[in-house]
Parts: structure tokens; C-alpha cells; sequence
């Protein structure tokens, strides 16, 4: 897939591309980043541009993969001759022979393509033997060859393997960019899709890992509690609205315990949400962005204070459920105290 199929993170893409036709690329990089907001995909789009014989012209003149010729979809299908992605084991590590190996390749002129290109998924997992080994090919690069480590924990690595990569940080995806794919590449209903967006702290692989429709309920729900909380403050009727907070037949003990979770952290992203719409922020940083409308007669009734005292009630509530309290009691302790 080329950079521009990509979500998000256009000013990498560019500056990546832009290096990569001038011949200015370092031979090792580390792509750094939250997981799941597209840091291995970035890696194959690269490689796919570094060996396409079709590059094209993308928005603003940086150069692009085609996506579609032979040697690109052998990329993208993991079985290009010039380009390998390492990844852990069964032991869930990455072991020394299997670099020394690479390296050994890494050595020697492309077989078909213009660059070998190395991957190192979840890069973290390397044995300090394998890093070491590594050090050697990072200090003294083949032109023809790239390393790119891709991790989210980049301080995993060790000092001297960090200090010979150049660090590509890549930032959380935002609601609106999650939701897209999810609508264009996976057939999410737009609601499902912004709901998952929202719960995804800005990451597509966890909001693909989520169930959209258990998304989308606990963003119903609690939504339903706000606007009910923001109606009454008489301690029967915000008990009655506990009971709508509540989830019925998610079963008990985890079960029961998680689904409440959910509700409860689905409710924090709208809290904050309503921090933004009363600080008259960019609409940008919202993460239920297209609740906005819903959101913002919200705003009369629970004013900057208020809404702190709510954040943090659910931080507490999301605590207590953590130490094992019943649901049932947490959800009408919440009611009460929003």
C-alpha cells in the first residue's frame, strides 16, 4: 500500500519521500510510535517506493510507489526477493542467527529490485546478542541496503543501536482519520465507525480489535447519562439513570465488569470533549467530533468546574472497578456524583 493510501501522518510521508528521491535516506531508521497507528505500513510503503520502476507523482510533487505493478504487490504480499520483514518467534523474541543472516544478505548487491529493504517489526524483541550483532551493518551501511526498526518502545532498544538510526516519530491517528478507514477499507456503518474511532486513543489496530457494535452502545449509553445527569440533579432519578449505565446480559464477574468499563471510558471521551467545546478549542481534538452538535447544549449545564468533577469521578469509578467492586454499586455511586 503507498504512502498515500496511508492514514495520517503526511508531513513523514513527505519528508520520507522527499529523502528517499534525493538520494538522502539514512540506511537506519528507527519508526517510533504509539501501536497500531501505521508505523509497519510506513515501512512497506517505503520499501515499495525504493523499488518501484513506476513511481508516481503524489500531491505536491513527492514521489510514490504505483501500488499496483509486479514488484510492488510482491512487496506488499511479503515475498520480494530484496525486501524482508523480521519478526519474533514462537520464544517471542528475535534471535541473533536470524539477523546474522540478514545481514550476510544485506551485504551483496539487490537481487531485482534498486535497495535491499530490512524490516524489523516490534523491534524491541531483539536479543541484546542479535542488537549487537547488528551494530557493525548500523555503523558501516551497504549503500544498496536500509534497515528500518519498527517498535513502540523505542528505549527498549539499546544505546548504540538508537544513536546509529535516525528516529521517524510517528504521532496518534486522529478520530476522523481512524473513522475513514474504518468507513472506506473495512465497511463500518458511520456511526459504528466514529464510536470506534473515539474508544481508539488514536490508534486504527485497537479500534479495529474493539466490537463496534459494543463501541457504539457504550457511546449511546453514555451519552444518555450526560444529557439525563444534565436534567435532574434529585438522587431517585439519577439512580433510575444508573440502571441505563448498567449492562444488561454481558453476564457476570469479568464480563459484566469490562462492558461497564467500556461505558465508563467511553464516558470520559465525551467529558473531555466537553472541555474542549467550553474552551471554544480546534474542533480537530475532539474525539467525538460528530456528536458535537449533540454535545454542545451540554455545555450550559456542566461548565468547566463541573466537568472536572465529573473526569474525575469516573477516574475513581474506572478505579474501583479495578479493585474488584460491583458494578451495580459503581455505576450508582457515578449517576450520583455527575
Amino acid at each position: 500500500m503507498p504512502f498515500r493510501d496511508l492514514a495520517g501522518h503526511r508531513h513523514l510521508f513527505e519528508l520520507l519521500a522527499g529523502a528517499a528521491a534525493r538520494g538522502t535516506l539514512p540506511p537506519s531508521l528507527i519508526f517510533a510510535g504509539p501501536e497500531g497507528v501505521g508505523k509497519r505500513a510506513a515501512a512497506i510503503a517505503l520499501a515499495q517506493l525504493l523499488n518501484c520502476p513506476e513511481r508516481r507523482e503524489a500531491a505536491g510533487g513527492t514521489p510514490d510507489a504505483c501500488g499496483t505493478c509486479a514488484t510492488c504487490k510482491r512487496i506488499a504480499r511479503g515475498v520480494h526477493a530484496d525486501v524482508k520483514e523480521l519478526t519474533p518467534g514462537d520464544t517471542g523474541s528475535i534471535k541473533i542467527e536470524v539477523v546474522r543472516e540478514e545481514i550476510e544478505r544485506a551485504a551483496h548487491r539487490p537481487f531485482e529490485g534498486r535497495r535491499r529493504v530490512i524490516i524489523i517489526d516490534d523491534a524491541e524483541a531483539l536479543t541484546v546478542q542479535a542488537q549487537d550483532a547488528l551494530l557493525k551493518t548500523l555503523e558501516e551501511p551497504t549503500p544498496a541496503s536500509v534497515f528500518i526498526l519498527v517498535t513502540a518502545v523505542p528505549d527498549m532498544l539499546i544505546p548504540t543501536v538508537r544513536s546509529r538510526c535516525q528516529r521517524i516519530r510517528f504521532g496518534r491517528l486522529s478520530p476522523d482519520e481512524i473513522a475513514r478507514v474504518l468507513i472506506d477499507a473495512h465497511g463500518y456503518r458511520e456511526a459504528e465507525a466514529h464510536a470506534a474511532a473515539s474508544a481508539a486513543d488514536g490508534s486504527l489496530g485497537r479500534a479495529l480489535a474493539e466490537g463496534s457494535a459494543e463501541v457504539t452502545e457504550a457511546r449511546e449509553a453514555a451519552i444518555a447519562l450526560l444529557v439525563g445527569a444534565a436534567k435532574t440533579g434529585n438522587p431517585g432519578d439519577r439512580l433510575g439513570l444508573a440502571r441505563g449505565l448498567a449492562v444488561q446480559g454481558a453476564g457476570r464477574g469479568v464480563g459484566e465488569r469490562e462492558a461497564l468499563a467500556q461505558r465508563l471510558r467511553a464516558l470520559a471521551s465525551l467529558l473531555r470533549d466537553l472541555e474542549v467545546l467550553t474552551v471554544r478549542a480546534d474542533g480537530r481534538w475532539l474525539a467525538n467530533g460528530d456528536l458535537a452538535g449533540g454535545l454542545q447544549p451540554l455545555i450550559r449545564s456542566f461548565d468547566g468546574d463541573r466537568t472536572l468533577r465529573a473526569f474525575s469521578a469516573v477516574d475513581r469509578a474506572l478505579g474501583a472497578l479495578e479493585r474488584n467492586a460491583s458494578p451495580k454499586v459503581v455505576a450508582d455511586w457515578l449517576a450520583v456524583a455527575l
